[in-house]
C-alpha cells in the first residue's frame, strides 16, 4: 500500500485540519481592508519603516510565539479609541500612576499624559524659552518659575528660603548673580504667554513691566500671580490682569536680594487690582499712606499677610480701620510690630476682622502689640505660634479682644500660668482653647476659677509640657465625662 492511500480521508482527522491562518482572520475582519492589511505587512517587514498607517483603525506588530514556532500579530486596540474617551481611563488610574508610567508606553500616551498635566514646577529655563513647555503641556493652568530664574551650576550650595530652593557657587559673595537677567525673564514670559492662554497661577523672579505686559496680552485670566524681587516698577504692569484675585508680592529677602516696594508702588497696586481677595505683602517697606489706598480700594479684600516687614516709618497698622471686607489677618517673621503706631485717634477698630494669626514673630514692642490688639478688638479667632516676647505684660493687652471664641497659643515659652489667667478669665465667649509647648505654663498652678473656666469649654487641647496631667489635677470638674453614658456597661 502506497503513502497515499494511507493517509486518512475523514473530514475530522487531526491531519486534514489546517491551521487557521492570520490572514484569514484579517480578511474576515468587516473594518478592515485587504489594501490596509498589505500596507500593514509591508511596513512591519520593512526595517527602515518605522510609522504606522495614519488611515488604519488597527496598529499591528509582531510576536514570536514560543509554543507554535511561528510570527502572530497584536493589535494595539487602544488605537481605536478617540482621545476623549482614553483620557478619561487614564483618569480612573491611581495617583502613582498617573505620571512616569504612563507617559512611557507610547508616544501618543506621551501626549495625552501632557494634555492631563495641569500644574508645573519648572527647573530648567531652556525648556521655556524653546517654546517646549507649551508645546509638551498645551493645558497648564499653573507654573512655578522660581527655580528656573537661578543659574543651576553643577556643585555648590543648595539655598532655601520658604518656596525657593536653588544651587549657588560656594565661593560667590552675591547671591544676586544667580539671578537670570530681566531681559531673558521678559522673553520667556512672552513665550509661555503665546502657549498658555489658560494660564490661572503664575510665580517668577525678576520680571518687569514689559515682561507682565507681554503675559497679559494672551493670559488675562490670570488669576493669582506670585513676583519676587518686585520693586514699584514692577507693579505698573499688573493692572493690565484684570482678572486677579490672589497677589503675593516679595520685595526684599535677607541674604539673597534686595528690592524696594514703597508707598508708591502700594498705591499702585490698589489703583490697578481693585477686585483682590487675598494679599501677601513681603519684605516690603511702605507705611500708613500705603495700607489706606490699599484699603480704601480694594474693596472686597478678604486676607491680608504682612510678613517680614520693612514699615521702619510705622503707622501701617493705623490703615487697617479702611479694610470693609478684611476678615483674616496674618502677621509672620516681623522683627517689630509697628514702631510708632501713631496717635490714639487714628487706632480704630476693623469693622469685619474674624481672624488674628501671629507666627514667627517678635512681640516684646508693647507700642506695637497695643496698637494691633486695639485695632483688631473684634476678632473670634487669635492663634499666636512661636513668638518670642510674649510675657504676662504683652498678654496682658489682649483683654482688649471682646468676642474671642477660639485661643490658640503654641511655642509660648515665655507666657505663664497667671498670665494666661489673668486674660482669659475676661473673655466671655470662649469655647475653645489650645494650650501646646508652653513650658512655663504648670498644671500646679491651675486655679480653682481657671479649672471651672476649662469645664465650661467645649474643645480644650492642653499640653503645655511633656509633663501636663490635666486630666487627673481635675477630677471634679467634668471634663471629658460628657460622653460617658454611651459608654456604660449593660
Amino acid at each position: 500500500m502506497s503513502f497515499r492511500e494511507k493517509m486518512p480521508t475523514s473530514p475530522k482527522s487531526p491531519l486534514r485540519r489546517r491551521r487557521a491562518s492570520w490572514t484569514g482572520s484579517w480578511l474576515n475582519h468587516p473594518t478592515t481592508s485587504f489594501k490596509e492589511v498589505v500596507s500593514a505587512v509591508i511596513q512591519a517587514q520593512s526595517p527602515r519603516s518605522t510609522s504606522k498607517p495614519r488611515n488604519s483603525d488597527f496598529n499591528f506588530d509582531f510576536d514570536f510565539d514560543s509554543d507554535s514556532d511561528s510570527f502572530k500579530f497584536v493589535v494595539d486596540r487602544t488605537l481605536s479609541l478617540p482621545d476623549s474617551l482614553l483620557l478619561r481611563i487614564l483618569q480612573k488610574l491611581p495617583d502613582f500612576q498617573n505620571n512616569n508610567d504612563v507617559s512611557l508606553v507610547c508616544k501618543r500616551w506621551l501626549n495625552l499624559q501632557g494634555r492631563r498635566q495641569r500644574a508645573l514646577k519648572l527647573l530648567d529655563w531652556d525648556f521655556l524659552s524653546s517654546g517646549k513647555l507649551a508645546y509638551r503641556f498645551p493645558k497648564l493652568t499653573a507654573v512655578d518659575l522660581t527655580n528656573a530664574c537661578m543659574n543651576h551650576p553643577n556643585s555648590g550650595v543648595l539655598l532655601c528660603h520658604r518656596s525657593i530652593s536653588f544651587r549657588v557657587s560656594s565661593d560667590s559673595s552675591n547671591w544676586e548673580e544667580n539671578l537670570l537677567p530681566s531681559e531673558v525673564i521678559d522673553a520667556g514670559l512672552r513665550v509661555l504667554g503665546r502657549g498658555s492662554c489658560d494660564l490661572l497661577k503664575l510665580a517668577v523672579i525678576n520680571a518687569t513691566e514689559l515682561g507682565l505686559l507681554g503675559l497679559a496680552e494672551h493670559c488675562s485670566d490670570l488669576q493669582e500671580l506670585e513676583l519676587h524681587r518686585c520693586n514699584d516698577n514692577i507693579l505698573r504692569g499688573i493692572a493690565a490682569f484684570e482678572s486677579l484675585r490672589v497677589l503675593r508680592l516679595v520685595g526684599s529677602v535677607g541674604g539673597l536680594y534686595t528690592s524696594s516696594v514703597s508707598d508708591i508702588g502700594l498705591t499702585i497696586l490698589a489703583q490697578g487690582c481693585k477686585k483682590l481677595v487675598k494679599l501677601e505683602l513681603s519684605g516690603c517697606e511702605g507705611s500708613f499712606d500705603g495700607i489706606k489706598a490699599i484699603g480704601q480700594c480694594c474693596e472686597v479684600l478678604e486676607e491680608l499677610t504682612v510678613c517680614d516687614h520693612r514699615m521702619d516709618d510705622g503707622g501701617w497698622i493705623s490703615g487697617l480701620s479702611y479694610f470693609g471686607s478684611l476678615k483674616r489677618l496674618r502677621v509672620l517673621s516681623c522683627g517689630k510690630i509697628d514702631p510708632c503706631p501713631g496717635p490714639e485717634k487714628m487706632l480704630r477698630s476693623c469693622p469685619g476682622l474674624e481672624s488674628l494669626e501671629i507666627e514667627r514673630s517678635c512681640l516684646s514692642d508693647k507700642e506695637g502689640v497695643r496698637a494691633l490688639f486695639k485695632v483688631c478688638d473684634g476678632v473670634k479667632k487669635v492663634c499666636i505660634r512661636d513668638c518670642r516676647g510674649l510675657d504676662g505684660d504683652s498678654f496682658s493687652l489682649a483683654k482688649a479682644f471682646r468676642k474671642v471664641r477660639l485661643l490658640s497659643l503654641e511655642g509660648c515659652s515665655v507666657l505663664t500660668t497667671g498670665g494666661l489667667e489673668s486674660v482669659i478669665l475676661h473673655w466671655e465667649e470662649l469655647e475653645s482653647m489650645r494650650v501646646v509647648s508652653c513650658k512655663n505654663i504648670k498644671d500646679s498652678e491651675i486655679s480653682p476659677a481657671l479649672s471651672s473656666l476649662f469645664s465650661l469649654l467645649k474643645e480644650l487641647t492642653w499640653r503645655p509640657d511633656t509633663r501636663s496631667h490635666l486630666s487627673s489635677k481635675l477630677e471634679g470638674a467634668g471634663i471629658g465625662k460628657r460622653g460617658g453614658k454611651f459608654f456604660k456597661k449593660r
